[in-house]
């Protein structure tokens, strides 16, 4: 009686792990960026550091029940499960596994290892962020390539969904900044360091080619179905993320592995690269807020798309403390302060619906499959 109750909005409560796709990965990367984006604030408070490691730790523990579930899905539905490839929409958000990966294993080297110890925490980021990082790599080619043959996309299809699988390179690049000075001095350090600026080319270009139609269909066809007005926020990340990778790489990273003068002119990348990026990512900020706020005047309702709110607006806050801490300006502190206030609203706020609407069921429920739609995008967070 107990579970029936907890899945009640469930015909079955066997449908538990009937439709389990990809996107609910998107929680854990929204989760797991509350905590490492307060390891990088430029401004310190009482007890943050261990709200965040109890933070990451739920990150952790949370990746561990989903991808238990996930097997579970593989194998008592396995149609279902190699169907979410041949979505158009729902394709899209095999971005989010690796994504997950990698912001858990990141938590795990900045904040884990002040309860695991620093050898543990260095094997579970690296095999994290291996993992994450491979698998990143498929998505980037082989989503677009779905794309290019199999889906039917119609010219008012580009949402900001189109971004997820292309950005885990850039999240490679920023966590592997962080790798980078564990490995031996020499070789094994120029070559990581020559991989992640590779892989932030490979994130950056395509991201360029993709934002540019996603303004274009705002422009032309408008923010369209309520559910598909969250995914706008999902443009920065890749902003967000690019800062961050460009001014991890530039910094510690590229002090152990680059000899002078190529260091500086990594660090000066950094920063010329980064503020105007950032000044694009507060326009696009402003112009995301306002749209969702004319959306939800008329009727936004919840879905999972919701977590689009989160780990994009993580990104910026991690980006804007990176260069808070190079530039060492006010501006840079006072807005990365409040990107994280802002961030632990949209997290607790997202957190709790979530929550509750699993306990009911409702989320677990199908979806059907097709052209971008409120119907679609209900299940699909970013």
């Amino acid at each position: 009686m107990a579970s029936h109750r907890m899945l009640r909005d469930l015909d079955d409560p066997a449908q538990l792990f009937a439709n389990l796709g990809p996107n609910w990965y998107a929680s854990i990367m929204g989760t797991g960026i509350v905590a490492v984006a307060a390891t990088t604030l430029p401004v310190r408070f009482a007890g943050l550091r261990t709200a965040a490691t109890v933070v990451w730790a739920f990150a952790a523990v949370m990746l561990v029940a989903l991808t238990c579930a996930w097997v579970v899905h593989w194998i008592r539905h396995p149609a279902t499960a190699r169907g979410h490839a041949h979505d158009p929409v729902m394709a899209q958000f095999w971005g989010a596994p690796p994504m997950a990966l990698m912001t858990v294993g990141a938590g795990a080297l900045v904040l884990g290892r002040d309860w695991i110890g620093l050898d543990a925490a260095l094997a579970v980021d690296w095999t994290l962020w291996t993992t994450g990082t491979a698998l990143g790599l498929v998505t980037t080619a082989w989503i677009p390539y779905r794309m290019m043959t199999s889906h039917d996309i119609a010219p008012d299809s580009a949402f900001g969904g189109w971004l997820m699988p292309v950005v885990p390179p850039m999240v490679s690049a920023a966590n592997g900044a962080l790798l980078i000075p564990h490995l031996p001095a020499g070789q094994a350090r120029l070559d990581m360091l020559m991989a992640c600026y590779a892989m932030f080319g490979v994130s950056l270009f395509a991201t360029l080619f993709i934002v540019p139609q996603v303004w274009q269909r705002l422009v032309r066809h408008k923010t369209g179905p309520a559910a598909t007005v969250p995914t706008v926020w999902i443009v920065l990340g890749p902003l967000g993320q690019s800062i961050t990778a460009a001014n991890l790489l530039g910094g510690d990273a590229a002090a152990a592995a680059l000899p002078r003068p190529y260091h500086q002119a990594a660090a000066a990348f950094g920063f010329v690269y980064g503020v105007p990026t950032w000044g694009f990512a507060v326009v696009w900020l402003v112009l995301a807020a306002a749209l969702t706020a004319r959306t939800a005047r008329r009727r936004l309702p919840f879905t999972l798309a919701w977590w689009s709110f989160t780990f994009p607006v993580g990104t910026v806050v991690t980006g804007t403390s990176a260069l808070a801490g190079r530039l060492h300006s006010d501006l840079f502190t006072v807005g990365a302060v409040a990107l994280y206030v802002l961030l632990l609203v949209a997290w607790s706020t997202v957190a709790a619906r979530t929550a509750y609407g699993s306990y009911r069921g409702r989320l677990f429920q199908a979806r059907p499959q097709g052209p971008v739609s409120e119907q679609t995008l209900a299940g699909a967070p970013s």
